[in-house]
């Protein structure tokens, strides 16, 4: 029989990608067949209505399909008239199919479970194509059931016919299973499962009586408590080692969301898209809420019920209407997965355990956003969103780009596709580190990709740069803010000249001194440093960022300040002495250009934060009360401060200004708000001008801002327009995390154009 071969590729396989192409066959009446393969979805299609056919395929996917090629060839093969098969995936060629990310609960589902004339009332693992576990049960492709955590559940009579049926929902689900074939909830405590007929209700009943409940999900653990009562958010708190980083919570409807937070528009698309991730919003004023479940900050991360079992927990009456949803690990490890695994290492702090018997192959944590300016920004890339690709707007080779230190992931990539991988964390954990690497051979084995190249950090102590070391391939190493403004540069597909305001925390430069406060110029391969926060130091090192108040000894040391504020004499002198002694004879007091150290430096000046009990939290407190004094009509008074202002000249951007103005404001009674805002317009005043000014010298007009820092909304908002009023084109981030978790897109972008054009100039030479 003449007619086409067809290969799609992209996010195509468990997408219900197959039963779509099978009825738009019955639709034009098309023969042939089609088959999950390694390489994409491979189709064999003849028939009068072909183009129609082919229109169809490219023009109405499925919902959750990502084309990426569309590959059409004439062909001649066998096939039965007037019939079309779906037939066996065949993992014999070569892999480099994508497996689907996992997607909240669909309409559909939700009504079967919650209609009592369904056979699946009340089963919390409800699925179907459109919904459901995809990329943390999967071991292998093609993504069929056997090569995943399901194989473990035969399907019965009853699931089999939907599985069978093109016109069902569950045509070729490969996780479809029901109360009578597929995974079950169990009830324990630390001691073991106690029988019970309704472990959801007991669990309700728990989360009432104030009790700190672990809860096995899709990718991991959630430790749960009742979200109204202070006393089980601080008992969990205790518990967990955890005094103060905010707590995300769930609500029960978005109707219960918005009676605690301020739900835009966008905040609302993203809560109820199928990525569900937890949406960073602003708290409700006045604030319902236990204090000590967000202390200083402005947001309040929340999000939906996104697996069956959710929904199905909220339903109960005793179930509150907002819990704590907190991933279930201990201070600095990752999320427990395994059913013993997570007793042993939570029985310290839940008191009962809500499990299941569907192994969790892949561990992956609640994904975050957060809408600025009406656009979305991902703070943490996760669950919903991984393993999905990033499109390339360069053919790379295969590669591997090992990230950073903190907030850690990995990235591998080929022809046109970046593949970011899940949150990982600290790698100077060793669980964490085991978690990277396990991580990486899951990746390469599900994408098939062998390595050509490693791209890794320039700092030689990071554990990725020691991990890329040891590969045996050739290695390209790439400075730390050359690969923050690389990340967005590569969501933007900007190979040509830009600058690039990078403000965060440390990054290893090229000077061997701590960066943080960059200008930079750059393309995607090389850079040039044109400006920076001037070097002050470091007391202690990385004790610094634990203790905010070191490095504000050090900015009155460099500028030249010798009288102690009230906030530091607070200290105590016996912590004091020794740290200035430290900074007069510049022992163990590395030098850095840190934007986030000076933030650190000015919270403890003015009292807000003098110990860091999580990673960045003297800037977030400094934020949060700078956004308390940040009116509706904030920029206007940003303008107005601007204006009087002399553009900065010389390439350091001295930070003795800021702390000898934020002095006197204390001096003169000025609130702490205020001070902290008026704080923000310096910094956004002398670098946005700073930029200006080499716009001006060379004839860049795009600026790229990225870097842990621009976490801030308000800096981020403040920079933003400052930028455009100066008639210059400010580049932000999206979809690629503005933390450290973006840098190995960036690294991977930076080495695989390095080694291309390597290998391109030793061709030319040969």
């Amino acid at each position: 029989m003449k007619g086409a071969e067809i290969l799609i590729q992209g996010t195509v396989q468990g997408v219900g990608f197959r039963p779509f192409v099978y009825n738009l066959a019955a639709r034009f009446a098309i023969s042939g067949s089609v088959a999950n393969t390694g390489r994409g979805v491979f189709i064999q299609a003849a028939g009068a209505e072909l183009s129609s056919f082919l229109a169809a395929l490219e023009n109405e996917p499925p919902p959750l399909a990502e084309i990426l090629t569309i590959e059409v060839r004439e062909a001649e093969f066998a096939a039965e008239p007037g019939q079309f098969r779906i037939i066996r995936s065949d993992a014999g060629q070569k892999l480099s199919a994508t497996i689907p990310p996992d997607i909240a609960a669909c309409k559909d589902c939700y009504q079967d479970f919650t209609s009592p004339d369904n056979f699946r009332y009340k089963y919390p693992f409800t699925n179907c194509t459109n919904c459901g576990p995809r990329f943390t049960i999967v071991e292998g492709i093609p993504y069929d059931r056997q090569e995943t955590s399901m194989r473990a559940f035969k399907m019965c009579s009853a699931c089999q016919t939907e599985y069978e049926d093109p016109a069902n929902r569950r045509f070729h689900a490969q996780p479809n299973a029901c109360p009578a074939c597929g995974p079950q909830l169990g009830w324990h405590d630390q001691n073991g499962q106690i029988p019970c007929d309704d472990p959801l209700a007991k669990a309700a009943a728990a989360l009432k009586d104030g009790k700190v409940l672990a809860i096995r999900g899709l990718g991991g653990f959630h430790l749960a408590v009742n979200a109204l009562s202070a006393e089980a958010v601080q008992t969990l708190r205790e518990r967990k080692g955890r005094p103060a980083k905010p707590l995300a919570v769930m609500a029960a409807s978005l109707a219960t969301a918005r009676k605690f937070a301020q739900i835009s528009r966008e905040d609302e698309q993203l809560m109820l898209s199928p990525q569900c991730p937890i949406v960073l919003a602003p708290k409700k004023q006045p604030f319902l809420l236990p204090e000590n479940l967000a202390p200083g900050v402005r947001e309040l991360g929340i999000m939906l019920p996104y697996t069956p079992l959710h929904h199905l927990l909220f339903c109960h009456d005793d179930c509150p209407e907002l819990l704590v949803m907190t991933s279930g690990n201990l201070s600095g490890i990752p999320i427990c997965t395994g059913n013993d695994d997570g007793v042993e290492k939570l029985g310290r702090v839940a008191d009962n355990f809500l499990l299941h018997n569907r192994e969790i192959v892949t561990r992956i944590d609640d994904s975050v956003v957060k809408n600025v300016n009406a656009k979305p920004m991902v703070y943490r890339r996760a669950r919903g969103y991984v393993p999905s690709p990033l499109v390339s707007y360069w053919q790379l080779p295969q590669l591997i780009a090992c990230g950073g230190g903190l907030k850690s992931t990995f990235c591998l990539a080929r022809d046109k596709q970046i593949f970011p991988s899940q949150h990982i964390g600290d790698l100077a954990n060793l669980e964490s580190f085991e978690f990277y690497l396990e991580s990486i051979r899951h990746f390469k084995k599900l994408l098939n990709i062998d390595p050509a190249l490693a791209v890794c950090d320039l700092h030689p102590d990071y554990m990725s740069s020691r991990y890329a070391q040891e590969l045996d391939l050739p290695l390209y190493k790439v400075q730390h803010h050359h690969a923050h403004a690389a990340a967005v540069m590569a969501e933007h597909g900007i190979s040509s000249q830009v600058l690039a305001i990078v403000l965060d925390g440390t990054g290893y430069g090229t000077d061997q001194t701590s960066w943080g406060g960059e200008i930079l110029q750059c393309s995607l391969t090389e850079f040039n440093r044109l400006g920076h926060l001037a070097n002050f130091m470091l007391p202690g090192g990385d004790a610094a960022a634990r203790e905010p108040w070191r490095a504000a000894l050090s900015l009155l040391h460099h500028s030249g300040i010798s009288r102690l504020p009230e906030t530091l004499k607070a200290i105590g002198g016996e912590k004091i002495k020794p740290v200035q002694a430290m900074l007069k004879n510049a022992f163990n007091s590395p030098l850095t250009s840190s934007c986030g150290r000076l933030f650190d430096g000015i919270s403890s000046l003015l009292g807000i934060c003098q110990q860091n009990s999580y990673e960045g939290q003297a800037a977030v407190e400094l934020e949060y009360l700078a956004s308390q004094a940040a009116v509706s009509n904030w920029t206007d008074e940003l303008d107005l401060y601007m204006k009087k202002t002399a553009p900065p000249c010389g390439k350091e951007i001295n930070s003795a200004k800021f702390v000898k103005t934020v002095l006197d404001l204390i001096g003169k009674g000025t609130t702490v708000s205020d001070v902290a805002l008026y704080f923000h317009f310096m910094v956004i005043d002398r670098f946005s001008k700073f930029a200006a000014r080499l716009a001006g010298e060379t004839g860049i007009g795009q600026v790229v801002l990225a870097g842990g820092c621009f976490q801030n909304s308000l800096l981020l908002q403040g920079f933003i327009h400052a930028l455009r009023q100066r008639g210059l084109e400010p580049l932000t981030g999206s979809k690629i995390p503005v933390n450290d978790g973006g840098i190995s897109v960036g690294q991977a972008v930076i080495g695989g154009l390095k080694y291309v054009h390597s290998v391109t100039d030793e061709s030319n030479q040969g």
